[in-house]
């Protein structure tokens, strides 16, 4: 369902989701974890394919939807595999827009 949504324009006053929040849209996807880092939460998952190019080409569409959505993650690429975290910058923390954009990430395995 969250594949389905577009993302919104966070205004100054959003706040990141509570801890709960966090976990009741995790639940809604499959292997992404919460990590904190540098105090800030991000959620990541690790792609991994059969070669370089399918993860290359996979690295490229995600790029494409960060754009689309103007929701632009941390994409790692090496081979085989494609490290992507999504979080919100300007709120040091996860949005709605974070777990909407993870949704569609895996959506994009099927292309």
């Amino acid at each position: 369902m969250l594949d389905t949504l577009r993302c919104e324009a966070c205004s100054s006053d959003a706040v990141a989701l509570t801890h709960e929040a966090q976990t009741a849209l995790l639940a809604s996807l499959a292997d992404w974890e919460i990590v904190v880092e540098a105090d800030i939460p991000r959620l990541r998952k690790l792609y991994t394919f059969k070669n370089f190019k399918l993860a290359w080409a996979f690295a490229n569409r995600i790029a494409a939807l960060a754009e689309e959505e103007f929701h632009h993650p941390t994409i790692v690429l090496e081979w085989g595999k494609v490290h992507v975290e999504w979080w919100s910058h300007s709120l040091k923390g996860l949005h709605k827009n974070d777990f909407i954009c993870a949704a569609k990430s895996d959506q994009l395995l099927d292309e």
